[in-house]
């Protein structure tokens, strides 16, 4: 009885984490996005912060599209 219920513990972590861990990449990606065109046009503060909401809106885009399937 102890065995299924780690096993099912188990696997609702793992789904937690798959969820959380794939679109975490946005934000990063978007920093570093944001900063390249920033440094290409001489206003790096204005596009890190560009990039830095797209980051977190494609994040909670993908977390909402998660969570409805």
């Amino acid at each position: 009885m102890a065995k299924k219920v780690n096993k099912k513990r188990a696997e609702r972590v793992k789904n937690r984490k798959e969820r959380r861990d794939s679109g975490g990449l946005f934000i990063p990606a978007g920093l570093f996005i944001g900063m390249g065109i920033g440094f290409l046009f001489n206003q790096l503060v204005e596009w890190l912060f560009i990039g830095l909401g797209v980051g977190f809106l494609l994040f909670a885009l993908t977390n909402l599209m998660k969570n409805k399937n």
